[in-house]
């Protein structure tokens, strides 16, 4: 059963809206029923559709971000704001992997061909800012090697030991290359262009390992 989140927005603060954020919250949560989705928390929202910054649908991204809904439900498209903030969301919601249900489409959210195109140029730019921004980390650490200021081979530890040696990674270049929204393949090829023999599932359990044991919140 996919879980899911249910946001209801209208755009002013004014008590007779209210009635209609009741409405919303009733109908969505008769569509979850209906299909089967679990909804762990539902919002509501008095903000205008051209506010990219409203709490309710931060709060909403946030918990897709941390994989604890894979379902945002909303009654129609403009529920997640107007123009350009709608698009950004779309494809905010798109690429952390979660799927967008309204109550107008009966299903996952439709989008005219203008909408599909933008979603695209969308995805095409960011991979190209991407791929600038590894080049320059990339081209960074190198710098620093050949300057002297880094050195890989100083976070090699327990070589002289027997056994099955457990490869000794920089974790806190994970998290900041993480931080920077690299994904695990860019980090892991990241570090092997600085001499670390890694894959992409090693940098993945060891940055899990981390959060972990420190109780960060990523």
């Amino acid at each position: 059963m996919q879980k899911a989140i249910i946001y209801t927005r209208v755009s002013t603060q004014k008590e007779s809206q209210d009635t209609s954020l009741k409405r919303q919250k009733e109908e969505l949560l008769s569509y979850a029923l209906e299909n089967k989705l679990k909804v762990i928390k539902i919002i509501e929202e008095k903000e205008s559709g051209f506010n990219q910054s409203r709490p309710g649908i931060i709060k909403s991204l946030n918990l897709i971000k941390k994989k604890k809904v894979e379902v945002l439900l909303i009654q129609d498209s403009s529920r997640l704001g107007r123009g350009n903030a709608k698009m950004a969301l779309i494809h905010q919601v798109e690429k952390m992997g979660a799927e967008i249900h309204t109550l107008a489409d009966k299903g996952a959210i439709a989008l005219n061909d203008l909408e599909k195109m933008i979603l695209e140029i969308l995805g095409v730019v960011e991979s190209y800012q991407q791929e600038l921004r590894n080049q320059n980390i990339s081209r960074a650490m190198k710098n620093k090697i050949a300057a002297g200021e880094f050195n890989p081979a100083n976070n090699l530890k327990n070589i002289d030991q027997g056994g099955r040696n457990r490869k000794e990674i920089p974790i806190k270049e994970i998290i900041r290359l993480k931080k920077l929204d690299l994904t695990f393949k860019d980090i892991a090829a990241t570090l092997r262009g600085l001499g670390y023999n890694v894959s992409k599932s090693t940098v993945h359990r060891r940055y899990q390992e981390y959060k972990k044991n420190n109780e960060i919140i990523i």
